[in-house]
């Protein structure tokens, strides 16, 4: 029997050979087992900032409820929860074209948090004069500044495939895109605790 279970000739199921060849790939190279390392502790990091802020969620609930626009918010969320996709197939293709629809795709939720932020504020919503305009901007900018700092990795990536392609080795595209993923993966719960929780 072999380490993963699977006596040797026996055809093992494609998303776990999927699963095992991506493991093996992180292990082995530096790169990406440094960038799986970094999202292992941000992960940490973010599982503490969204249990503190279901904590206090039912103080301001009610603020909550009256002010966050669900409908709104989910058509930029679409945007980012479908470019994980084209980064899939900028990283599987070496695709510029791919890169671009990623980066496009990100800006695009990024201008729309940025506009929703600007709503809150218009309505005297803000960090720092009430526990859930705290709580809110605390969780969901932190997130924001993980999708610029994407959108930066992404430009990078862009650039440097502008001026050499030759020269870029499919391990950029692979890191960049775990990030990418695990950016979007960030927002399916942000998006789940914030915005979907004034509905239940």
């Amino acid at each position: 029997m072999s380490e993963t279970g699977f006596i040797p000739g026996e055809r093992i199921p494609p998303a776990l050979s999927v699963s095992l060849a991506r493991s093996a790939k992180i292990g082995q190279d530096r790169t990406l087992l440094g960038v799986a390392v970094f999202i292992a502790s941000e992960s940490v990091f973010f599982l503490a900032i969204v249990l503190a802020y279901l904590a206090y969620r039912d103080a301001g609930l009610v603020t909550a409820k009256a002010n966050l626009d669900v409908p709104r918010t989910a058509i930029f969320s679409v945007a980012l929860f479908s470019s994980s996709a084209t980064t899939a197939l900028a990283a599987r293709r070496a695709s510029r074209g791919w890169l671009v629809a990623t980066i496009a795709l990100g800006t695009v939720f990024l201008v729309g948090q940025g506009s929703e932020y600007a709503r809150l504020l218009a309505s005297g919503i803000g960090p720092g004069r009430e526990l859930f305009g705290t709580t809110f901007f605390t969780l969901t900018g932190l997130h924001g500044l993980h999708v610029l700092v994407g959108l930066v990795a992404l430009f990078a990536l862009l650039a440097a495939h502008i001026r050499r392609p030759s020269a870029l080795r499919p391990v950029a595209f692979e890191a960049v895109g775990l990030y990418w993923h695990f950016v979007d993966a960030v927002w399916v719960v942000v998006f789940s605790v914030v915005y979907l929780g004034t509905l239940l």
